[in-house]
């Protein structure tokens, strides 16, 4: 009986300690208003919770862009408080609440600006203290202008930009866009609208963009800072940037700057592929300049981040300003990537016994040899890579589905999206042809010398009679000596808008030599049935 006793005990003690370990989660929202009284997330706001009476050191947690954090606690009581104050219209907020985690049931805290702790150090300032006003914090950044910065798109480069006047001017870095004289401007994963490229000047390293001012409705631009009046930046000031990397949401990253002046600015800063061109703020919010790239090996070796500084900024936007003469661009809405359907779990198992040879998905014409690429396509062709030397694989494979030069890093992303690639051919020319014959003669075997028929100008599809819009007209740059590179074209379609529902699949292909000499190639309808078998599993 005793022996009984002892082990119903136990078992309700262990009863106990399971219930008092079971973890809550406590969701916690931080948002002040604005003059407007329009609520804003304060985000990367630091927070201490601490539990009552306190056993441990306090937990740090920090807000994300949205204001919101959410922390699993045992129940108990907490306090929950601001590690610092955070500035925002020249008055400073802090939070001390406690509140009660029950076992097994969610909690919210929201910590706004009728809770918290508010002082306004400028209104009480005297000429003896001489206080001035606090300056906002630079985490309102983000949210205030990411709407304003836009992804840009060029036929051989991604980056980013930002809208600095209401009439459709997108302001972004020379070297981030290179030689395009047009683009496409994109502004969630949804909406893209085309960009006529007004000025790029290499020497001051600004290009400036145009769309319909209809595309830009709504958007905040973001004010220059242009005048007598505006700061230079100095070395180890600490300074803010914007950017859309590619594939990714819109983010901000900080460093300070490494050696301030002109004509450029160095940085500690680190982007992602396709941020750069994004604007550079100080901590006061005013723009000091815009992010762009330390040139050739040096931006490898250094692996810094050059800012071009706001005054060349400022002279090259007056300067295109004046001539945007000619009507804006339309503002209809180009198409873009449809969402992904298939985790990567499922995409490598579907690629697995998937063949990797391109026979099956290509065509020639007189010209260029046409490869269709799926994700499946790619991606068993870079597991079959793996592990070894990509050179040493079947030339089928290296060259149409391995080498995507400055689109590399787009493709191997794999997005759900189906790749024309047109690769101009090799020719001899006629009087090589007759020297080598020559030669053959006096017992000489020379081989082959060929060199590339035409480079690749651009592409138009069909299905039926019906043209396909690209997602992306993108061309690759592929060197063949140290000083000449010729194109070839990578053209992003959406793969539902090319199948059997076609009836027939037609590409036009135009060389650069002959842009309007069209090369006209009917698909084989089994290729356009196992391109779109390709994509069954995503759909």
């Amino acid at each position: 009986m005793g022996r009984a006793i002892v082990v119903a005990a136990c078992v309700l003690l262990l009863q106990g300690g399971a219930v008092s370990q079971t973890l809550s989660v406590l969701h916690i929202k931080v948002v002040v208003v604005d003059a407007d009284r329009k609520a804003t997330p304060v985000p990367r706001h630091a927070l201490l919770i601490s539990d009552n009476p306190a056993s441990a050191p306090p937990r740090r947690v920090l807000t994300g862009a949205d204001g919101t954090v959410d922390v699993r606690l045992r129940p108990g009581n907490y306090t929950v408080e601001s590690d610092r104050a955070v500035a925002f219209g020249g008055k400073a907020y802090q939070w001390v609440r406690t509140i009660d985690i029950a076992a097994g049931r969610d909690a919210v805290l929201d910590l706004t600006a009728d809770n918290a702790d508010v002082t306004s150090p400028a209104a009480g300032a005297t000429s003896a203290t001489n206080a001035a006003p606090l300056e906002p914090d630079p985490s309102f950044l983000l949210p205030k202008w990411q709407g304003s910065v836009v992804a840009i798109w060029t036929p051989y480069t991604r980056a980013s930009g930002f809208i600095v006047d209401a009439k459709g001017v997108v302001a972004t870095s020379q070297r981030a866009i290179g030689r395009a004289t047009s683009a496409e401007v994109q502004f969630s994963p949804t909406t893209k609208v085309s960009a006529s490229v007004v000025v790029s000047d290499a020497a001051r390293d600004v290009a400036i963009l145009r769309i319909n001012p209809e595309a830009a409705t709504g958007i905040q631009p973001i004010p220059l800072s242009c005048g007598a009046a505006d700061k230079p930046v100095t070395d180890r000031q600490e300074i803010f940037t914007i950017g859309v990397p590619m594939f990714q949401q819109t983010t901000m990253s900080s460093g300070v700057a490494v050696r301030g002046g002109t004509p450029a600015i160095d940085s500690d800063l680190v982007l992602a592929t396709g941020a750069a061109g994004g604007p550079v703020f100080a901590s006061d919010g005013r723009v000091v300049g815009v992010t762009s790239a330390l040139p050739g090996e040096e931006e490898t070796r250094r692996g810094e981040v050059r800012i071009v500084p706001s005054t060349a900024l400022c002279e090259v936007t007056a300067g295109a300003q004046k001539q945007m003469t000619e009507a804006a661009p339309a503002a209809t809405h180009l198409p873009t990537e449809p969402a992904p359907s298939m985790t990567a779990d499922a995409l490598k198992a579907a690629a697995a016994g998937h063949s990797t040879s391109a026979n099956g998905y290509q065509l020639s014409s007189s010209t260029f040899d046409v490869t269709f690429i799926t994700p499946l396509l790619s991606y068993a062709a870079q597991l079959q890579a793996t592990g070894r030397d990509r050179y040493d694989t079947d030339q089928a494979i290296v060259r149409p589905l391995l080498d995507f030069s400055n689109w590399s890093e787009y493709v191997s992303a794999y997005p759900p999206v189906l790749l024309i690639r047109a690769t101009p051919k090799m020719v001899e020319g006629f009087w090589t042809t007759v020297a080598r014959g020559a030669a053959r003669t006096q017992g000489v075997a020379v081989p082959p010398i060929k060199h590339f028929k035409s480079g690749f100008g651009s592409m138009r599809v069909y299905c039926g009679e019906t043209e396909v819009a690209p997602i992306h007209p993108f061309k690759l740059e592929q060197r063949v000596s140290d000083t000449d590179a010729i194109d070839e074209g990578l053209y992003v379609f959406d793969p539902g808008s090319l199948g059997p529902q076609c009836g027939s699949v037609k590409l036009v292909l135009y060389s650069d030599k002959e842009p309007d000499k069209p090369d006209t190639r009917v698909v084989d309808p089994n290729m356009v049935k196992r391109v779109w078998q390709d994509f069954a599993a995503s759909r």
